[in-house]
């Protein structure tokens, strides 16, 4: 029988972030889902802040070299890859002068965020699949992590819906406490408008706080798990209402488990 493929696309993974709910997570979920048999990639923003020395990245030639135009500008996409030997398991980074090499994450260094926030999303949803299709590597299963990869459900429902290795994909969109203050540029949903992307699969995005940008990855999913214990009310009210499938928030001892099973239920 073969092995069912999950595609991982994080925010943050520890150990290259602090630790935190979600990149602890998105480090130890993996490994648990590979060792009971499933076949794993996982994916990550290559931060400036992460040390390229110490955790041995290299770039992946062969997966380099795209452009991805966001904005009418050309964004080249660079691949690199570490391996976290315990696990047995390779993280990809994306990574971009212009996006992801500054110190910080999401803000600066006084807690202000950033204002290409919107479109360090958009490349970093399209970098990972554009990636995904150049590895000829079908997901049955893509869990996204972080308003960072909220576009994803977006994009594989939208635009990549018919593309031969994502079209039996299934996209869960965990939610966490990663709420941003301010919303992003009024401009961003101007910026999806792709093939297959019209106004009205965007329209919530008309002032993109992080509710609406949560809601829409909501949306766009086919299944949603409360990553932590206190998530957004208006998102979880949200979430509730839309019906889909969902896995309430599981304590640190029975997570791995819960959400393998929770993996059958949706493939």
């Amino acid at each position: 029988m073969e092995k069912k493929k999950i595609l991982y696309i994080s925010q943050e993974i520890t150990p290259y972030l602090p630790e935190t709910k979600m990149s602890e997570i998105s480090r130890y979920l993996p490994q648990g889902v590979q060792e009971r048999g499933r076949e794993i990639r996982t994916f990550m923003p290559r931060y400036g802040c992460v040390n390229e020395r110490r955790n041995q990245l290299h770039e992946v030639i062969r997966l380099s070299g795209m452009n991805l135009v966001i904005n009418d500008t050309d964004h080249p996409l660079i691949i690199k890859v570490a391996s976290i030997q315990a696990a047995r398991m390779q993280v990809y980074f994306i990574d971009n002068e212009d996006y992801f090499h500054r110190k910080a994450i999401i803000k600066d260094k006084h807690g202000k965020e950033f204002p290409d926030n919107d479109e360090r999303a958009i490349f970093f949803a399209r970098g990972v699949l554009e990636t995904v299709i150049k590895l000829r590597w079908a997901p049955d299963i893509i869990h996204c992590h972080g308003w960072l990869s909220s576009l994803v459900p977006l994009y594989i429902k939208k635009y990549y819906h018919d593309d031969p290795l994502f079209v039996q994909s299934k996209v869960i969109y965990s939610v966490y406490n990663d709420d941003f203050n301010k919303s992003l540029n009024p401009e961003y949903r101007d910026k999806l408008y792709m093939e297959g992307i019209t106004p009205e699969d965007v329209a919530t995005l008309e002032d993109p706080t992080f509710v609406n940008v949560t809601n829409l990855a909501v949306d766009n999913s086919d299944a949603v798990i409360k990553g932590v214990k206190s998530i957004n009310a208006e998102v979880e009210s949200h979430i509730k209402a839309s019906g889909k499938l969902f896995l309430d928030y599981q304590p640190e001892e029975t997570y791995i488990d819960a959400y393998n099973e929770f993996y059958d239920k949706i493939i």
